[in-house]
């Protein structure tokens, strides 16, 4: 699906895997099969910074960001060094829990930015639970750089009777985002 649907968007593509499916190949044949997709990007949410070496390795050779996450939950210390190791971008979790729409954007997600941008330069995007142009127009106010948005569209994708009209509704979807931003 990912080598029909990634040359028909004008963004880049970061997908998000758990380790298992990942471990089950070779590194190297994920890594191939991913940069033949037209993905540029990574995020692998149960994969520890501590544990990230040999995946990091082969994503660097295929020249695939390794996106690190840092949570509510993470200390200043390991944050700093999440952010250091994250390759394009650094993802924000904005709540603990699993992932999914949610009413609003956690509060506490103002000060993670401002905590994260003292120990980077680097863009942060915002994830979990982004789901309404208003979480949109929120987070960029208190300074993401970037949101995350993934059940939304796998719901949209899913509830589609075809590709196509699954990347129409989608469209409408992240021109709604847009439009909220400030």
């Amino acid at each position: 699906m990912l080598k029909e649907v990634v040359p028909q968007l004008s963004c880049p593509i970061a997908i998000f895997s758990y380790y298992n499916p990942i471990s089950m190949h070779k590194m190297d044949w994920f890594m191939s099969a991913l940069k033949d997709c037209g993905v540029q990007g990574l995020i692998v949410p149960d994969l520890p910074l501590e544990e990230s070496a040999s995946l990091r390795k082969e994503a660097t050779r295929k020249n695939v960001d390794l996106v690190q996450l840092t949570t509510p939950t993470t200390e200043k210390h390991r944050m700093k060094a999440i952010a250091e190791a994250s390759e394009g971008f650094v993802y924000l979790v904005s709540s603990v829990g699993v992932t999914g729409a949610r009413p609003s954007v956690n509060p506490q997600v103002q000060l993670l930015l401002e905590e994260i941008k003292e120990v980077t330069a680097k863009p942060v995007a915002v994830g979990f639970g982004i789901s309404k142009p208003e979480h949109v127009r929120q987070l960029s106010l208190w300074g993401a750089d970037g949101v995350i948005v993934g059940s939304a569209i796998v719901k949209l994708l899913g509830e589609a009777n075809s590709t196509e009209e699954g990347l129409k509704r989608v469209e409408s979807f992240m021109s709604s985002l847009r439009e909220a931003l400030p």
